[in-house]
């Protein structure tokens, strides 16, 4: 399949914004999946997440103003629709935290998306035990190699200060693997 360009989606946006979108989902919607899933680990999650970003995406795409990528765009909107979602649920919850990242961490390893081998699964659930917007850094800067600057657009942090939060999600990753 001919792979569009970013521009090329750009410029068919304002002509034709349904074939635009379509084009928008087939570029992105399987590397938003993963982004949201590593966020809020369970399938089901993880596609209703990507659902309600593309359909904010949807709503907003008329009133885009170019000033930063698509990428970085749906990118920003996918990372808060997981982290309100996991807001949600931990005020719904009444499992305590502790065992709430417990229970998510069986579900990963018991879901036929994880790889479970034993170091994956460890490190797995040392992310579950990362702050939620420190492990959404995490996740974009490990899994998604996305730059200081383009998490910068997305999450509305300072480069200083995601540079800090990844560097403190990753003493907490190593201490917990070596305590484990």
């Amino acid at each position: 399949m001919l792979q569009i360009t970013e521009d090329e989606i750009k410029k068919i946006i304002h002509s034709d914004g349904e074939k635009a979108f379509r084009m928008i989902v087939d570029r992105y919607g399987s590397r938003l999946y993963w982004h949201i899933r590593r966020i809020v680990i369970t399938h089901d999650d993880a596609d209703d997440v990507l659902q309600n970003t593309f359909l904010n995406a949807w709503r907003n795409i008329g009133s885009f103003r170019f000033e930063s990528s698509l990428y970085t765009w749906l990118y920003s909107i996918a990372t808060n629709e997981a982290l309100s979602l996991l807001r949600k649920r931990e005020k719904e919850s009444s499992i305590p935290l502790d065992d709430l990242e417990s229970l998510l961490g069986w579900s990963a390893e018991g879901s036929s998306y994880f790889d479970g081998d034993e170091a994956s699964a460890k490190l797995q659930n040392a992310i579950l035990k990362l702050p939620d917007k420190q492990r959404a850094v995490f996740n974009m800067k490990y899994f998604d190699d996305m730059s200081y600057e383009d998490m910068s657009g997305v999450t509305g942090t300072s480069v200083g200060a995601l540079k800090a939060s990844y560097h403190h999600a990753v003493k907490k990753i190593e201490q917990f693997l070596q305590d484990d």
